[in-house]
């Protein structure tokens, strides 16, 4: 007998790599400051929910533009080093065929040489894609973290060289 959810899943193999590909060039995006190509991956009224900052402001963004530029402010000089992957994800295209749901399991690392800062930590992202005449592109977008560690650079012997990978001018 066959199972009709293998079948779905059939049906939308094509959606589901076009997703993976989406997400995988947002994180390739927004490590090597691409910030064109990390906007291109959202929507326009992409809402997006990345929990608080150390002081405690809540990191919720409703649309594009505020996303990016946040993104941009935070971690745009070549001083400032991110790390993003994204593993095991988990995607259900809707019914309609124009949205879906994507979990992943992020680890990230960021790097801040200037203040001999370094985080590495864990999270769950949850993510809403819609299909647009464009392509699939991410409408929501945030993570909860399952942990997040801290450690000064202090006393080392610690450096840093940032890559050729990362964007000009950046």
């Amino acid at each position: 007998m066959s199972d009709p959810a293998n079948s779905t899943a059939r049906e939308h193999s094509g959606d589901v790599y076009e997703i993976e590909r989406l997400k995988y060039r947002y994180l390739r995006a927004l490590d090597t400051k691409a910030w064109e190509d990390f906007a291109d991956t959202l929507t326009e009224d992409v809402r997006g929910d990345y929990g608080t900052a150390p002081d405690g402001t809540a990191l919720r963004f409703s649309d594009r533009e505020s996303l990016v530029g946040y993104l941009r402010e935070a971690m745009g000089g070549r001083g400032v080093i991110t790390e993003h992957a994204a593993t095991h994800p988990e995607i259900d295209i809707d019914a309609d065929g124009y949205g879906a749901r994507g979990t992943w399991y992020l680890h990230d690392r960021v790097i801040v040489a200037e203040f001999d800062f370094m985080l590495i930590g864990a999270a769950i992202y949850s993510d809403r894609y819609r299909l647009t005449a464009e392509g699939w592109k991410i409408a929501e977008t945030g993570y909860e973290r399952t942990y997040e560690a801290t450690m000064s650079l202090k006393g080392l012997d610690f450096s840093l060289t940032p890559g050729a990978a990362l964007a000009e001018g950046s």
